[in-house]
């Protein structure tokens, strides 16, 4: 479900995004018209008087907000899927001041601050009509991300973090400033400072011993990873328009520092729990330059062309240390079960290269054309080396290398035609060849002989993608819209190996990275969407896509395998949505969706002799969605606005027995009400009250909760 809470960060149409947007774009839509009075019709109010509340639009406000948000049941998961951090929170909503200084120089404010909810932002912004402008800004918010780990249907558990609730702050603080001036280049520089700090979520889940089960399960004890990078950037950039043709340039430089790591701790609650800190450190240097041009040759043939250089250089550090807590130094662990390393040191250079050219002519009055040619060329090098760690044994020295060149070359063409009345027809093709190299030497230690051997391994790749699409669009009436398309593509890739020693044949514990000499995946796909605006303000959108997809694959041929169809995905959505005004102040908004779509494999009708009710399943991702939202105008200061939202996913069978239960099942409704007052042309109150529950079988019902959430905003404008 989508945030509850509105963001200026959220979308373009931020108006409608504050609270007291969520009634007034109601409110607009009842009042686009004219809105006659019963008692008195020649003193109706205008649209705009209606939307503002009074004859006068005012330029800024200051919307002040308190909330709370309490929760039954897996609080960790109501937050990430309602985007709602600590049950009470409050401050302000939303802030706009502007105000001219002298007669052409604007000097604006905005600002926001949700305390509790780490939700922050400033932004001060002088703008000259006749010079330019500039801009500082500040934000910070939080996004919460639920820890749970994996559920064992056959032991009913599920394995937790000590704090499920985990959460990561992403900021920014920029300095821009740009130079408007008629008739000479327009020039644009911007800093920024971003960051990521906090903690997430992560699907690299370690084994356990669930209870009464002797074997070791794969996939159960959750992690979570430790995010702290910065990234410093400079942006410089101009454009400028001469005669027939606009022309400019921007450079880019970037500087950054990763500091992340990877947390597991594996058999919990066990004699022999460990704990992992895969730590991942990346400093680089990124710059790039690019330029581009569009002209019109003639007044029916525009042409444009663009190019771009790219450098990055990194370095990379890091380790896998077991031991009996996160981010402790390497001792010699008898109990480490798998290979670790130390003393990661690393660097990459990477080189990038593009080249765009497109031509749009017009062929006559109602036939567009439009060839483009597309290049890249990439090549980069990187090596690295540490010292392997298992148990107790004697560290050893590893070293890897490895160089990466490709050159890809994509042609497209688009076509347009109007000529039939009421008709537009338009189709697209596009082709892709590229071919490219990659060697590998050396790798991770073998400890003792434990672990995979130094790959020395040399590929050639080639790969032919190929799309077409067509499509129509029909009005056969003013108040119907037909439109019909689909396409095909196929992409193919093929690998020839000069040198890989390692083994393909059947049964071989290493046949990595050899294996595949050819894989392909061919996609069918055809959608038709109608339009209908009917008599008594009922307009109806409706749409239905299929799509099939398959992917085949070829071994090697030392593996004595022949080539397959090693899956297929057929997939069916169909959607419906209703807007009807049976009554100026009254609208609703109802609207359905089902999608349909599961993949089979080789083995999804496999059934195991001895579990003949328990075959490996195909992987289905079945649900459907209803919402209804509806507006009513009250009075002419009174709105109100309700909302529902219905999902349900109906695939889940536990098979764990017999394979791993791919299907999902859940079910989420959620019913929002919110009152809005326009006590008179400057202030506005709004209440809100929203109610969630969310059931997932998935999980064993681990992660079900119920929401409640109460929210109030007090809107001055001046």
């Amino acid at each position: 479900m989508k945030s509850i809470l509105p963001s200026k960060r959220d979308a373009a149409d931020a108006p409608y995004k504050t609270p007291a947007g969520y009634y007034a774009l109601g409110a607009m839509l009842l009042f686009a018209g004219s809105h006659v009075r019963a008692d008195d019709s020649t003193n109706a109010p205008s649209a705009q008087e209606m939307f503002e509340g009074g004859p006068e639009i005012y330029t800024s406000w200051v919307e002040l907000s308190a909330g709370g948000f309490f929760t039954q049941g897996n609080a960790a998961a109501a937050r990430q899927s309602l985007h709602l951090g600590n049950s009470v929170f409050g401050g302000i909503e939303d802030l706009h001041y502007e105000k001219y200084v002298g007669k052409t120089t604007l000097f604006a404010v905005d600002g926001r601050s949700i305390l509790d909810n780490h939700d922050y932002s400033l932004s001060l912004k002088v703008q000259n009509d006749d010079w330019g402008y500039v801009r500082m800004h500040f934000e910070n918010f939080r996004t919460w991300y639920n820890g749970g780990g994996g559920y064992y249907p056959p032991a009913g558990v599920r394995y937790d973090l000590p704090d499920d609730t985990l959460s990561i702050d992403r900021g920014e603080v920029s300095f821009e400033a740009g130079l408007r001036r008629e008739n000479v280049p327009q020039v644009t520089f911007k800093y920024s400072h971003r960051y990521r700090d906090g903690d997430k979520n992560s699907t690299s889940w370690g084994p356990t011993h669930p209870s009464g089960f002797s074997t070791p399960v794969a996939g159960l004890s959750p992690s979570f990873r430790d995010i702290d990078e910065t990234v410093d950037a400079f942006d410089l950039g101009a454009t400028h328009h001469l005669k027939t043709t606009d022309f400019g340039a921007n450079l880019h430089y970037e500087t950054a520092d990763l500091n992340d790591a990877l947390k597991t701790t594996l058999f919990p609650g066990e004699p022999t729990q460990q704990k992992t800190t895969t730590r991942e450190g990346t400093k680089y240097d990124q710059f790039s330059v690019n330029a581009f041009s569009e002209t019109w040759i003639r007044t029916n043939m525009l042409f444009s062309a663009g190019v771009l250089y790219s450098r990055l250089d990194s370095d990379i550090s890091g380790s896998r240390i077991y031991g009996n807590d996160f981010d402790i130094s390497y001792v010699p662990n008898p109990q480490q079960t798998g290979l670790g390393y130390t003393n990661l040191l690393g660097s990459l250079s990477q080189n990038d290269y593009v080249m765009n050219l497109n031509l749009m002519s017009q062929l006559g009055q109602h036939f567009t054309v439009v060839p483009s040619l597309r290049v890249q060329k990439q090549d980069w090098d990187g090596n690295s080396g540490g010292w392997g760690t298992l148990a107790s044994f004697p560290a050893e020295a590893f070293t890897a290398e490895s160089a990466r060149r490709v050159l890809d070359v994509t042609e497209a063409l688009d076509v347009r035609y109007t000529g039939f009345t009421n008709w537009v027809i338009y189709g697209k093709a596009l082709w892709t060849q590229g071919d490219g190299d990659l060697n590998e030497r050396g790798g991770l230690a073998q400890v003792n002989g434990f672990g995979v051997p130094p790959i020395q391994f040399q590929k050639d790749d080639s790969r032919f993608f190929q799309r077409y699409s067509a499509g129509a669009r029909w009005y056969p009436l003013r108040t119907v819209t037909l439109d019909a398309g689909g396409y095909y593509k196929n992409n193919k890739y093929d690998y020839t190996f000069g040198q890989d020693n390692t083994a393909n044949t059947p049964g071989s514990p290493f046949s990595y990275p050899g294996f595949l000499a050819m894989r392909g995946l061919e996609t069918y796909d055809g959608s038709f969407r109608v339009s209908l605006r009917l008599p008594k303000n009922i307009s109806i959108l409706g749409r239905y896509e299929y799509q099939d997809s398959t992917i085949n694959t070829r071994p090697d041929p030392a593996s004595g395998l022949s080539e397959s169809e090693s899956a297929r995905m057929t997939t069916h959505i169909l959607a419906l949505n209703v807007t009807w005004m049976p009554w100026s102040r009254l609208y609703l908004q109802p609207g359905l969706s089902y999608v349909r779509s599961e993949t089979k494999t080789p083995v999804s009708d496999y059934v195991p002799p001895t579990l003949s009710a328990a075959p490996v399943l195909a992987a289905q991702n079945n649900y459907w969605t209803a919402d209804l939202v509806t507006g009513f105008v009250v009075d002419d200061k009174t709105d109100l606005r309700i909302g529902y939202f219905h999902y349900r996913a109906d695939n889940y069978r536990d098979n764990s027995s017999a394979g791993v239960p791919y299907g999902a099942g859940a079910e989420q409704n959620g019913v929002t009400a919110t009152v809005a007052r326009r006590i008179n042309e400057h202030l506005r109150l709004t209440l809100r009250y929203g109610y969630y529950d969310y059931k997932d079988e998935t999980f064993g019902g681990f992660n079900d909760y119920t929401a409640h959430l109460v929210w109030a905003g007090m809107q001055y404008r001046f």
